[in-house]
């Protein structure tokens, strides 16, 4: 049985910290490095739900993509929610884990599972490589099996991720044939620019804003756009992430017991039509 270090250890080989955006807060957030890990939970939010599922399961390690604590903060007091959170983490000697933009540009890291849950088969490269390792990198670039109108690819996206309230949005003409496809898990307003540089026919993320997309397909000669729940993007990086961290720790001849949530955190619960609301 590993301890926390051990396991930390075996992250961080696997999602190195140094990847990490300077902004960003990747790392053990809680837990005694001493402590033995059997169970561990994999998750896309460190919520109060997600603790509650690790507690009930007996978990004795989180290991999520996003950041409880991504501001410094001076109070881990139960008056906030992430304060409750660290109490109940700590009370029930369960450790959290975050690897954030480290596993984003990993190779492979997250848009590799978004790439491989929507379709695209084949290699794979970055949309947007990182400096000094071209392998890895922000987004994925690939290709369909075989071409695809947007509408049908709009449907296999939305069959091969999590559900969510607010599904898919698609901009663009639907009965448009769409081969060389783009995704980046996650907010990928930046990287809009660099998907039409790439001359792909699509570009699958998340949280699109309206002005920035709106601009965008007005131009001619540009990728159609289908953007996602922030969460759905992410959640398929997770069984990849057990997978890699199992196999890391066999090779050492330790076995720990991994489960991947299946808790939707997205924030966005319903939708509503007007007609439904009078």
């Amino acid at each position: 049985m590993p301890t926390l270090a051990d396991t930390v250890g075996e992250l961080e080989s696997i999602y190195d910290p140094a990847w990490a955006e300077s902004w960003d807060a990747v790392g053990l957030v809680c837990g005694d490095p001493g402590a033995r890990v059997r169970k561990i939970l994999f998750a896309v939010d460190p919520t109060a739900v997600v603790a509650e599922e690790a507690v009930g399961w007996g978990a004795d390690l989180i290991v999520t993509h996003h950041p409880l604590y991504l501001r410094g903060t001076t109070s881990v007091a139960a008056t906030t929610y992430k304060g409750r959170l660290v109490h109940t983490l700590i009370k029930n000697d369960v450790a959290l884990f975050t690897a954030h933009t480290n596993a984003d540009v990993a190779d492979p890291g997250v848009s590799d599972a978004l790439a491989r849950a929507v379709g695209l088969t084949g290699p794979l490269t970055p949309l947007l490589p990182a400096a000094g390792d071209p392998r890895r990198g922000l987004g994925r670039v690939g290709t369909l099996p075989a071409p695809l109108s947007l509408r049908d690819f709009a449907r296999r996206a939305a069959e091969g991720l999590p559900r969510t309230a607010g599904g898919l949005r698609v901009a663009g003409d639907l009965d448009r044939q769409v081969s060389r496809v783009a995704v980046s898990g996650g907010s990928g307003d930046s990287l809009l620019g660099t998907a039409r540089a790439a001359g792909v026919d699509v570009f699958l993320t998340a949280d699109l804003r309206h002005h920035p997309a709106s601009e965008f397909v007005e131009e001619p000669g540009g990728p159609a756009l289908v953007d996602a729940a922030h969460w759905a993007t992410e959640w398929p990086w997770l069984a990849d992430a057990a997978h890699r961290l199992t196999s890391a720790l066999a090779a050492r001849g330790i076995t720990v017991e991994t489960r991947v949530s299946e808790t939707v955190t997205d924030a966005w619960k319903t939708t509503a039509e007007c007609e439904e609301l009078k």
